[in-house]
């Protein structure tokens, strides 16, 4: 299995937190991705027809191209691994995918649609450009040219860019405690934030903290869960699970039985 990642350069790097290629084989068929809190461009190289299934009876519920955008998700779902798979993608960072795409974050929350949806041909294009290329880093240069040439003056909310970068700071902090400190109703800075980043202010940092729990626990197997619960600022240990089985459709335990080789991946049985 290959795993890499890039880092973009200026301007682009404003907008993209990194660009990532995975390559394997024999890889468990199917995985369960757990929310990270910022959209995705994945562009799989190897099928141009990509099956989605619901997250809870594990039936398919409808497909997509090769070239998809997988908007903010507040809940895993399900990406199928063929036998050779070859996939490469851009990670955004929260809030900044609007200098790509025109629609607000909410409409694709918990989505996963088409690239040319969103941008018609040149969905299928940058898929070929890619496909000509022969070496990882070609490939990360060449998707790094094209998103380059897409960026577009984004409509950015100053509050939005503030409250980001206190949830980011103190992560254990309260929303409360910043959206006191903005000045808006808590309706009107919940709409800005969603148009923005995809997600509610708690919604979001929910879903960071869950991040944050993976981080901690990368590599682990002897876990002080009640440890853990607290340092991320859970109220007690039937919070932090309660919380965890809301993203990831398992209990902590059965998360670090099932996880992949990434910290986001829980593979599934066939």
């Amino acid at each position: 299995m290959i795993y890499q990642t890039y880092q973009p350069r200026s301007p682009l790097s404003q907008f993209v937190e990194f660009l990532w290629y995975w390559k394997g084989d024999n890889l468990p068929s199917r995985s369960c991705i757990l929310p990270i809190g910022s959209m995705e461009l994945v562009i799989d190289l190897h099928e141009d027809e990509i099956p989605l299934f619901d997250l809870y009876n594990q039936i398919q519920s409808g497909s997509t191209k090769g070239a998809r955008i997988c908007g903010v998700h507040s809940q895993g779902f399900i990406i199928v691994k063929y036998q050779n798979c070859s996939v490469i993608g851009a990670h955004f960072k929260p809030g900044r995918h609007g200098a790509f795409f025109t629609i607000p974050g909410g409409e694709l929350h918990n989505q996963i649609i088409s690239l040319e949806e969103l941008w018609q041909s040149s969905a299928t294009e940058l898929r070929d450009f890619l496909l000509d290329k022969s070496t990882i880093e070609d490939r990360f240069l060449t998707l790094e040219q094209f998103l380059l040439r897409k960026i577009q003056p984004i409509e950015c909310y100053p509050v939005v860019d503030f409250a980001l970068c206190e949830f980011e700071r103190l992560p254990t902090t309260l929303v409360s405690a910043v959206t006191n400190q903005i000045g808006l109703s808590t309706r009107h800075f919940n709409q800005l934030f969603r148009n923005q980043v995809g997600l509610t202010p708690k919604l979001y940092c929910r879903v960071r903290r869950l991040q944050r729990v993976l981080r901690l626990i990368e590599g682990k197997k002897q876990i002080d869960w009640m440890d853990i619960a607290f340092t991320c600022g859970y109220f007690d240990q039937a919070h932090f699970i309660h919380d965890f089985r809301a993203f990831a459709n398992c209990t902590p335990t059965e998360y670090v039985a099932k996880r992949g080789v990434h910290p986001c991946h829980i593979e599934l049985s066939d």
